[in-house]
């Protein structure tokens, strides 16, 4: 299989770390010895994880889970690979797992005009879907509220809109929030926005409001640079905006 190399690693905290592929970006956590993989890339991503992991001082065996936000491919495509090389269980929102485990298509989402270039540019940098891509070969099923075991009690969020079944993970602990794509950074301008390509976009910016009411002083989204510092005050000014995106798209 075709990789699907990584663009940059950039270090974010001694314990958190991101990974940017040309479509999205996943996320890496350190507990000691032990890591968690937040969102795996697209399909051929497994290796370039691996790697990355390597880099940190890690192996593969040392990531324990890969948490999914959503089942989209740039951000699931990639987690049977990477389960395989490393022993990781993978998770899911259960209303996403059947789509990740391959039991059904996914819906598509409901374009808004603007965003039909954007969806087509993206499409062009994700690598050809395979004939028979890798799935993992199991998905744990996750629900708004459970609390995982990393992050000193890393917390679920329910995030529908962009899927039904997409969620944000909070570390209160620690200041952290993984967004997912229910947020996103302008590629113009640099603002938090609204995350594209939205199943329900009213429900969607519901979302949006929710996860931006969470404290946070780091926000690491699925497209764009994180926010580091404030990130709670950063969040809610953008979530009140009315349509949840810039003045200008």
């Amino acid at each position: 299989m075709t990789t699907y190399d990584l663009t940059a690693t950039v270090d974010l905290t001694p314990r958190l770390r991101l990974l940017r592929f040309p479509v999205g970006q996943a996320y890496l956590w350190r507990d000691g010895d032990e890591l968690t993989l937040i969102d795996a890339g697209a399909p051929g991503a497994g290796q370039p994880i691996a790697d990355a992991v390597r880099d940190w001082g890690h192996a593969p065996e040392d990531v324990r889970r890969i948490v999914l936000t959503h089942f989209h491919e740039d951000h699931a495509g990639g987690a049977g690979e990477f389960a395989r090389l490393s022993g990781a269980e993978v998770y899911a929102h259960r209303l996403d797992a059947p789509f990740v485990r391959g039991e059904a298509v996914g819906p598509p989402p409901v374009f808004e005009d603007w965003e039909r270039p954007i969806h087509a540019q993206a499409l062009a940098q994700l690598p050809t879907p395979p004939e028979r891509p890798e799935l993992p070969s199991s998905v744990a099923e996750l629900a708004d509220g459970d609390v995982l075991g990393f992050g000193d009690g890393a917390r679920v969020v329910g995030a529908p809109g962009h899927t039904d079944g997409s969620i944000g993970i909070h570390l209160p602990a620690h200041g952290v929030l993984f967004t997912g794509d229910a947020i996103a950074v302008s590629p113009l301008d640099g603002q938090v926005m609204l995350g594209v390509f939205n199943l329900d976009r009213e429900q969607a910016l519901a979302s949006f409001r929710h996860l931006a009411a969470l404290d946070s002083e780091i926000a690491c989204f699925g497209h764009g640079d994180p926010v580091v510092g404030a990130a709670g005050t950063v969040l809610r000014t953008a979530a009140a905006q009315p349509t949840g995106t810039p003045a200008s798209k």
